[in-house]
Protein backbone atom coordinates (compact mmCIF):
# COMPACT_ATOMS: atom_id res chain seq x y z
CA UNK A 1 0.00 0.00 0.00
CA UNK A 2 1.23 3.49 -0.81
CA UNK A 3 2.58 5.56 2.10
CA UNK A 4 -0.01 7.70 3.83
CA UNK A 5 0.57 11.46 4.22
CA UNK A 6 -1.82 13.39 6.46
CA UNK A 7 -2.08 17.18 6.21
CA UNK A 8 -3.80 19.02 9.06
CA UNK A 9 -5.27 22.34 7.96
CA UNK A 10 -6.02 23.62 4.48
CA UNK A 11 -4.93 27.20 4.74
CA UNK A 12 -2.17 28.43 2.46
CA UNK A 13 0.46 26.06 3.88
CA UNK A 14 -1.67 22.94 3.87
CA UNK A 15 -3.20 23.64 0.45
CA UNK A 16 0.13 24.22 -1.24
CA UNK A 17 1.60 21.12 0.41
CA UNK A 18 -1.30 19.04 -0.91
CA UNK A 19 -0.95 20.49 -4.39
CA UNK A 20 2.78 19.79 -4.42
CA UNK A 21 2.03 16.09 -3.80
CA UNK A 22 -0.24 15.81 -6.85
CA UNK A 23 0.58 12.74 -8.92
CA UNK A 24 2.93 11.27 -6.31
CA UNK A 25 2.55 7.56 -5.40
CA UNK A 26 1.06 8.48 -2.04
CA UNK A 27 -2.25 8.46 -0.24
CA UNK A 28 -2.89 12.01 0.98
CA UNK A 29 -5.54 12.90 3.55
CA UNK A 30 -6.35 16.56 4.16
CA UNK A 31 -8.17 17.32 7.43
CA UNK A 32 -9.81 20.68 8.09
CA UNK A 33 -12.47 21.84 10.52
CA UNK A 34 -14.17 23.88 7.78
CA UNK A 35 -15.17 22.83 4.28
CA UNK A 36 -13.48 25.79 2.61
CA UNK A 37 -10.11 27.32 1.95
CA UNK A 38 -10.15 30.97 3.01
CA UNK A 39 -8.18 33.73 1.30
CA UNK A 40 -7.54 35.44 4.61
CA UNK A 41 -5.86 38.63 3.29
CA UNK A 42 -9.28 39.76 2.03
CA UNK A 43 -11.32 38.58 5.01
CA UNK A 44 -11.52 42.13 6.35
CA UNK A 45 -13.53 43.06 3.25
CA UNK A 46 -16.18 40.51 4.18
CA UNK A 47 -16.26 42.04 7.68
CA UNK A 48 -16.75 45.53 6.22
CA UNK A 49 -19.38 44.56 3.61
CA UNK A 50 -17.07 45.02 0.64
CA UNK A 51 -17.16 41.39 -0.51
CA UNK A 52 -19.38 38.39 0.08
CA UNK A 53 -17.98 35.16 1.52
CA UNK A 54 -17.89 33.12 -1.74
CA UNK A 55 -15.58 35.73 -3.25
CA UNK A 56 -12.81 34.94 -0.74
CA UNK A 57 -13.45 31.26 -0.03
CA UNK A 58 -13.72 28.08 -2.09
CA UNK A 59 -14.74 24.51 -1.17
CA UNK A 60 -11.70 22.38 -0.36
CA UNK A 61 -13.19 19.37 -2.13
CA UNK A 62 -13.64 21.39 -5.31
CA UNK A 63 -10.09 22.75 -5.22
CA UNK A 64 -8.57 19.28 -4.80
CA UNK A 65 -11.13 17.32 -6.82
CA UNK A 66 -8.69 16.63 -9.67
CA UNK A 67 -6.07 15.12 -7.34
CA UNK A 68 -7.00 11.46 -7.33
CA UNK A 69 -4.58 10.68 -4.49
CA UNK A 70 -6.25 13.14 -2.07
CA UNK A 71 -9.05 12.41 0.39
CA UNK A 72 -10.63 15.33 2.26
CA UNK A 73 -11.90 14.82 5.82
CA UNK A 74 -14.16 17.37 7.50
CA UNK A 75 -13.19 17.38 11.16
CA UNK A 76 -10.99 18.95 13.79
CA UNK A 77 -7.69 17.44 14.84
CA UNK A 78 -7.55 17.50 18.63
CA UNK A 79 -4.09 16.07 19.24
CA UNK A 80 -1.23 14.17 17.66
CA UNK A 81 0.13 10.96 19.16
CA UNK A 82 3.59 11.08 17.64
CA UNK A 83 4.69 7.83 19.31
CA UNK A 84 1.90 5.87 17.61
CA UNK A 85 1.88 8.05 14.46
CA UNK A 86 -1.81 8.81 14.83
CA UNK A 87 -3.99 11.93 14.69
CA UNK A 88 -6.93 12.00 17.09
CA UNK A 89 -9.99 13.81 15.70
CA UNK A 90 -13.01 15.26 17.44
CA UNK A 91 -15.28 12.41 18.41
CA UNK A 92 -12.31 10.13 19.09
CA UNK A 93 -11.67 8.90 15.54
CA UNK A 94 -8.02 8.29 14.67
CA UNK A 95 -6.07 8.58 11.43
CA UNK A 96 -2.75 6.74 11.15
CA UNK A 97 0.00 8.35 9.12
CA UNK A 98 3.44 7.62 7.71
CA UNK A 99 4.21 11.33 7.27
CA UNK A 100 2.43 14.27 8.88
CA UNK A 101 2.32 17.94 7.85
CA UNK A 102 0.72 20.20 10.45
CA UNK A 103 -0.57 23.53 9.17
CA UNK A 104 -3.28 24.44 11.67
CA UNK A 105 -2.16 28.04 11.98
CA UNK A 106 -2.93 30.41 14.80
CA UNK A 107 -5.87 31.41 16.96
CA UNK A 108 -6.72 34.71 18.63
CA UNK A 109 -4.95 35.85 21.76
CA UNK A 110 -6.35 38.35 24.25
CA UNK A 111 -3.20 38.19 26.36
CA UNK A 112 -4.90 36.38 29.21
CA UNK A 113 -8.06 38.49 29.12
CA UNK A 114 -10.35 36.01 27.40
CA UNK A 115 -13.46 37.70 28.79
CA UNK A 116 -12.80 40.55 26.36
CA UNK A 117 -13.67 38.27 23.43
CA UNK A 118 -17.40 38.64 24.16
CA UNK A 119 -17.16 42.39 23.60
CA UNK A 120 -14.38 42.62 21.00
CA UNK A 121 -14.47 39.90 18.33
CA UNK A 122 -11.33 39.22 16.35
CA UNK A 123 -10.97 38.37 12.68
CA UNK A 124 -9.76 34.88 11.80
CA UNK A 125 -12.71 33.05 10.25
CA UNK A 126 -15.75 33.72 8.11
CA UNK A 127 -17.86 33.47 11.25
CA UNK A 128 -15.77 36.24 12.80
CA UNK A 129 -16.25 38.38 9.69
CA UNK A 130 -20.02 37.88 9.77
CA UNK A 131 -20.14 38.86 13.45
CA UNK A 132 -18.06 42.01 12.97
CA UNK A 133 -20.13 43.05 9.95
CA UNK A 134 -23.33 42.46 11.90
CA UNK A 135 -22.17 44.56 14.84
CA UNK A 136 -20.94 47.41 12.65
CA UNK A 137 -24.03 47.67 10.45
CA UNK A 138 -26.47 47.29 13.34
CA UNK A 139 -24.64 49.99 15.27
CA UNK A 140 -25.85 52.48 12.68
CA UNK A 141 -29.39 51.09 12.94
CA UNK A 142 -29.35 51.51 16.73
CA UNK A 143 -27.99 55.04 16.33
CA UNK A 144 -30.94 55.92 14.10
CA UNK A 145 -33.33 54.89 16.90
CA UNK A 146 -31.39 56.48 19.78
CA UNK A 147 -32.76 59.89 20.89
CA UNK A 148 -29.99 60.61 23.41
CA UNK A 149 -26.99 62.30 21.80
CA UNK A 150 -24.37 60.75 24.11
CA UNK A 151 -25.68 57.23 23.68
CA UNK A 152 -25.93 57.76 19.92
CA UNK A 153 -22.28 58.86 19.87
CA UNK A 154 -21.32 55.60 21.58
CA UNK A 155 -23.13 53.63 18.86
CA UNK A 156 -21.26 55.66 16.26
CA UNK A 157 -17.82 55.08 17.78
CA UNK A 158 -15.83 52.15 16.38
CA UNK A 159 -12.62 51.11 18.10
CA UNK A 160 -10.06 48.84 16.45
CA UNK A 161 -7.40 47.50 18.82
CA UNK A 162 -4.11 46.64 17.13
CA UNK A 163 -2.22 48.59 14.49
CA UNK A 164 -0.90 45.72 12.40
CA UNK A 165 -2.04 45.08 8.85
CA UNK A 166 -5.46 43.72 9.88
CA UNK A 167 -6.16 46.61 12.24
CA UNK A 168 -5.08 49.22 9.73
CA UNK A 169 -7.18 47.67 6.97
CA UNK A 170 -10.25 47.40 9.19
CA UNK A 171 -9.96 50.97 10.46
CA UNK A 172 -9.59 52.35 6.94
CA UNK A 173 -12.56 50.33 5.70
CA UNK A 174 -14.74 51.44 8.65
CA UNK A 175 -13.93 55.07 7.83
CA UNK A 176 -14.79 54.64 4.16
CA UNK A 177 -18.02 52.86 5.06
CA UNK A 178 -19.08 55.83 7.21
CA UNK A 179 -17.94 58.63 4.94
CA UNK A 180 -18.87 57.25 1.55
CA UNK A 181 -21.02 54.10 1.50
CA UNK A 182 -23.61 55.12 4.10
CA UNK A 183 -23.70 58.78 3.20
CA UNK A 184 -27.26 60.05 2.86
CA UNK A 185 -28.93 56.84 4.04
CA UNK A 186 -29.88 57.97 7.56
CA UNK A 187 -32.14 60.84 8.58
CA UNK A 188 -31.41 61.44 12.27
CA UNK A 189 -27.63 61.68 12.00
CA UNK A 190 -24.89 62.02 9.43
CA UNK A 191 -22.81 58.79 9.14
CA UNK A 192 -19.83 60.92 8.20
CA UNK A 193 -19.70 62.00 11.84
CA UNK A 194 -18.99 58.45 12.99
CA UNK A 195 -15.74 58.12 14.91
CA UNK A 196 -13.19 55.44 14.07
CA UNK A 197 -10.35 54.99 16.59
CA UNK A 198 -7.29 52.80 16.01
CA UNK A 199 -5.38 51.91 19.18
CA UNK A 200 -1.82 50.58 18.96
CA UNK A 201 0.37 49.74 21.94
CA UNK A 202 3.68 50.49 20.19
CA UNK A 203 4.87 53.82 18.88
CA UNK A 204 3.80 53.28 15.26
CA UNK A 205 1.27 51.46 13.15
CA UNK A 206 2.44 48.59 10.95
CA UNK A 207 5.43 47.98 13.24
CA UNK A 208 6.78 45.31 10.91
CA UNK A 209 7.26 47.87 8.14
CA UNK A 210 10.06 50.43 7.79
CA UNK A 211 9.44 53.52 9.98
CA UNK A 212 9.03 55.75 6.92
CA UNK A 213 6.14 53.66 5.59
CA UNK A 214 4.57 53.35 9.05
CA UNK A 215 4.44 57.12 9.29
CA UNK A 216 2.92 57.41 5.83
CA UNK A 217 0.32 54.83 6.74
CA UNK A 218 -0.58 56.82 9.86
CA UNK A 219 -1.01 59.99 7.84
CA UNK A 220 -3.12 58.21 5.24
CA UNK A 221 -5.37 56.83 7.97
CA UNK A 222 -5.83 60.28 9.46
CA UNK A 223 -6.72 61.71 6.06
CA UNK A 224 -9.49 59.12 5.92
CA UNK A 225 -10.77 60.41 9.25
CA UNK A 226 -9.35 57.70 11.54
CA UNK A 227 -8.13 58.79 14.97
CA UNK A 228 -4.82 57.00 15.59
CA UNK A 229 -3.66 56.52 19.17
CA UNK A 230 -0.14 55.19 19.57
CA UNK A 231 1.61 53.93 22.68
CA UNK A 232 -1.74 53.23 24.38
CA UNK A 233 -2.45 49.93 26.14
CA UNK A 234 -5.94 48.55 26.62
CA UNK A 235 -6.68 47.73 30.26
CA UNK A 236 -10.34 46.79 29.96
CA UNK A 237 -13.14 46.11 27.49
CA UNK A 238 -16.83 45.75 28.25
CA UNK A 239 -20.14 46.18 26.49
CA UNK A 240 -20.03 49.96 26.93
CA UNK A 241 -16.52 50.78 25.79
CA UNK A 242 -12.76 50.49 26.18
CA UNK A 243 -10.54 51.41 29.10
CA UNK A 244 -7.09 52.82 28.32
CA UNK A 245 -5.47 53.28 31.70
CA UNK A 246 -7.23 56.26 33.29
CA UNK A 247 -9.01 57.13 30.05
CA UNK A 248 -12.22 55.58 28.78
CA UNK A 249 -13.77 55.54 25.30
CA UNK A 250 -17.51 55.00 25.11
CA UNK A 251 -17.95 52.64 22.14
CA UNK A 252 -20.52 49.96 21.42
CA UNK A 253 -18.46 48.35 18.64
CA UNK A 254 -14.92 47.15 19.38
CA UNK A 255 -12.80 44.87 17.20
CA UNK A 256 -9.69 43.04 18.38
CA UNK A 257 -6.72 42.87 15.99
CA UNK A 258 -3.91 42.92 18.52
CA UNK A 259 -2.62 39.41 18.99
CA UNK A 260 -2.55 35.80 17.90
CA UNK A 261 -1.58 32.55 19.61
CA UNK A 262 -0.43 29.30 18.09
CA UNK A 263 -2.94 26.54 17.49
CA UNK A 264 -3.23 24.51 20.73
CA UNK A 265 -2.60 21.21 18.94
CA UNK A 266 1.10 22.06 18.91
CA UNK A 267 1.32 21.33 22.63
CA UNK A 268 0.44 17.67 22.03
CA UNK A 269 3.59 16.86 20.03
CA UNK A 270 5.95 16.85 22.98
CA UNK A 271 8.20 19.19 21.01
CA UNK A 272 9.74 22.42 22.35
CA UNK A 273 7.51 25.50 22.16
CA UNK A 274 8.45 29.17 22.03
CA UNK A 275 6.83 31.84 24.23
CA UNK A 276 3.97 32.26 21.75
CA UNK A 277 3.21 28.53 21.87
CA UNK A 278 4.63 27.81 18.43
CA UNK A 279 6.43 24.55 17.77
CA UNK A 280 10.19 24.92 17.36
CA UNK A 281 11.21 23.07 14.20
CA UNK A 282 14.52 22.22 12.59
CA UNK A 283 15.79 23.59 9.29
CA UNK A 284 13.87 20.90 7.41
CA UNK A 285 10.65 21.96 9.27
CA UNK A 286 10.53 18.64 11.19
CA UNK A 287 10.12 18.48 14.97
CA UNK A 288 13.01 17.13 17.08
CA UNK A 289 13.01 13.35 17.37
CA UNK A 290 10.25 12.87 14.79
CA UNK A 291 11.49 13.56 11.26
CA UNK A 292 8.19 12.22 9.91
CA UNK A 293 6.29 15.20 11.46
CA UNK A 294 6.67 18.65 9.90
CA UNK A 295 5.09 21.84 11.17
CA UNK A 296 4.56 24.82 8.87
CA UNK A 297 2.91 28.24 8.72
CA UNK A 298 1.95 30.25 11.79
CA UNK A 299 2.33 27.23 14.07
CA UNK A 300 6.05 26.88 13.30
CA UNK A 301 8.83 28.73 15.12
CA UNK A 302 12.09 29.06 13.18
CA UNK A 303 14.57 30.66 15.62
CA UNK A 304 17.52 29.65 13.43
CA UNK A 305 16.28 31.62 10.42
CA UNK A 306 17.61 35.15 9.96
CA UNK A 307 15.89 37.46 9.27
CA UNK A 308 12.75 36.26 11.02
CA UNK A 309 10.13 34.64 8.80
CA UNK A 310 6.93 36.74 8.72
CA UNK A 311 3.56 35.17 9.46
CA UNK A 312 2.26 35.80 5.96
CA UNK A 313 0.62 33.80 3.18
CA UNK A 314 3.78 33.72 0.99
CA UNK A 315 5.80 32.25 3.87
CA UNK A 316 3.16 29.57 4.50
CA UNK A 317 3.06 28.68 0.80
CA UNK A 318 6.83 28.30 0.65
CA UNK A 319 6.85 26.12 3.76
CA UNK A 320 4.05 23.98 2.34
CA UNK A 321 5.96 23.34 -0.89
CA UNK A 322 9.18 22.49 0.97
CA UNK A 323 7.40 20.19 3.41
CA UNK A 324 5.91 18.28 0.47
CA UNK A 325 9.31 18.08 -1.20
CA UNK A 326 10.89 16.74 1.99
CA UNK A 327 8.15 14.13 2.29
CA UNK A 328 9.02 12.92 -1.20
CA UNK A 329 12.75 13.08 -0.47
CA UNK A 330 12.36 10.99 2.68
CA UNK A 331 10.42 8.31 0.82
CA UNK A 332 13.11 8.25 -1.88
CA UNK A 333 15.90 8.06 0.73
CA UNK A 334 17.14 11.47 -0.30
CA UNK A 335 18.40 14.16 2.02
CA UNK A 336 15.88 16.71 3.23
CA UNK A 337 16.30 20.30 2.10
CA UNK A 338 16.51 23.21 4.55
CA UNK A 339 13.92 25.96 4.48
CA UNK A 340 15.05 29.35 3.27
CA UNK A 341 12.42 32.03 3.02
CA UNK A 342 12.41 34.03 -0.19
CA UNK A 343 11.23 37.51 0.66
CA UNK A 344 8.50 38.54 -1.77
CA UNK A 345 7.71 41.81 -0.01
CA UNK A 346 4.83 43.12 2.09
CA UNK A 347 1.64 44.95 1.16
CA UNK A 348 -1.00 46.63 3.31
CA UNK A 349 -3.94 48.67 2.12
CA UNK A 350 -5.31 51.59 4.08
CA UNK A 351 -8.22 52.69 1.93
CA UNK A 352 -9.21 53.98 -1.45
CA UNK A 353 -6.04 54.77 -3.42
CA UNK A 354 -3.99 54.35 -0.24
CA UNK A 355 -1.58 51.55 0.64
CA UNK A 356 2.02 50.86 1.57
CA UNK A 357 4.37 48.32 0.04
CA UNK A 358 7.95 47.22 0.60
CA UNK A 359 9.99 45.01 -1.71
CA UNK A 360 13.56 44.86 -0.51
CA UNK A 361 14.89 48.38 -0.85
CA UNK A 362 11.87 49.54 -2.85
CA UNK A 363 9.28 51.32 -0.71
CA UNK A 364 5.98 52.58 -2.12
CA UNK A 365 2.98 54.35 -0.66
CA UNK A 366 -0.23 55.95 -1.86
CA UNK A 367 -1.80 55.13 -5.22
CA UNK A 368 1.11 53.12 -6.74
CA UNK A 369 1.18 50.82 -3.71
CA UNK A 370 -2.62 50.52 -3.73
CA UNK A 371 -2.66 49.54 -7.41
CA UNK A 372 0.05 46.97 -6.78
CA UNK A 373 -1.89 45.63 -3.77
CA UNK A 374 -5.04 45.28 -5.87
CA UNK A 375 -3.32 43.42 -8.72
CA UNK A 376 -1.40 41.13 -6.37
CA UNK A 377 -4.48 40.09 -4.42
CA UNK A 378 -6.50 39.36 -7.55
CA UNK A 379 -3.62 37.31 -8.95
CA UNK A 380 -3.18 35.20 -5.80
CA UNK A 381 -6.87 34.48 -5.23
CA UNK A 382 -7.76 30.80 -5.50
CA UNK A 383 -9.86 30.12 -8.59
CA UNK A 384 -10.64 32.02 -11.78
CA UNK A 385 -14.24 32.66 -10.72
CA UNK A 386 -13.15 34.36 -7.51
CA UNK A 387 -10.76 36.60 -9.42
CA UNK A 388 -13.50 37.73 -11.79
CA UNK A 389 -16.03 38.29 -8.98
CA UNK A 390 -13.61 40.32 -6.89
CA UNK A 391 -12.48 42.38 -9.86
CA UNK A 392 -16.07 43.26 -10.77
CA UNK A 393 -17.00 44.04 -7.16
CA UNK A 394 -13.96 46.26 -6.69
CA UNK A 395 -14.52 48.09 -9.98
CA UNK A 396 -18.15 48.77 -9.05
CA UNK A 397 -17.23 49.90 -5.53
CA UNK A 398 -14.47 52.16 -6.85
CA UNK A 399 -16.81 54.12 -9.12
CA UNK A 400 -19.94 54.09 -6.96
CA UNK A 401 -18.60 53.82 -3.36
CA UNK A 402 -21.20 51.10 -2.80
CA UNK A 403 -20.69 48.00 -0.63
CA UNK A 404 -23.31 45.45 -1.54
CA UNK A 405 -22.71 42.69 1.06
CA UNK A 406 -24.69 44.55 3.74
CA UNK A 407 -27.37 42.02 4.64
CA UNK A 408 -27.52 40.80 8.23
CA UNK A 409 -29.89 38.52 10.13
CA UNK A 410 -31.08 38.65 13.75
CA UNK A 411 -31.32 42.42 13.76
CA UNK A 412 -33.11 42.39 17.10
CA UNK A 413 -29.94 41.38 18.92
CA UNK A 414 -27.69 44.06 20.23
CA UNK A 415 -24.29 44.13 18.49
CA UNK A 416 -22.24 43.47 21.61
CA UNK A 417 -24.02 40.20 22.37
CA UNK A 418 -22.45 36.90 21.41
CA UNK A 419 -23.99 33.93 19.69
CA UNK A 420 -25.56 35.33 16.55
CA UNK A 421 -24.00 34.86 13.17
CA UNK A 422 -24.48 37.12 10.18
CA UNK A 423 -25.45 35.91 6.74
CA UNK A 424 -24.95 36.91 3.17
Amino acid sequence: MDPHVVILGCGFGGLFAARALAGAPLRVTVVDRTNHHLFQPLLYQVATAGLSAPAVAAPIRHILADQANVTVIYGEAMRVDAARRAVVLDGGDEIAYDRLIVATGATNSYFGNDAWAAHAPSLKTLEDAYEIRRRVLLAYEHAEREPDAARRAAWLTFVVIGGGATGVELAGAFAELARHTLRGEFRRFDPRNARVVLVEGSERVLPGYPPRLSERARRQLERLGVTVWLGRLVTGIDGEGVQLGADRVAARTVVWAAGVAASPIGASFGAPLDRAGRVVVGEDLAIPGHPEVMVIGDLAALPWHSPAVPGTAPAAKQMGRLAALNVLNSLRNKQSRPFRYKDVGMLATIGRNSAVAVFGRLQLSGYPAWLLWLLAHIYFLIGFRNRIVVLIEWAWAYWTFERNARIVFQASERPQEKGAKGSE
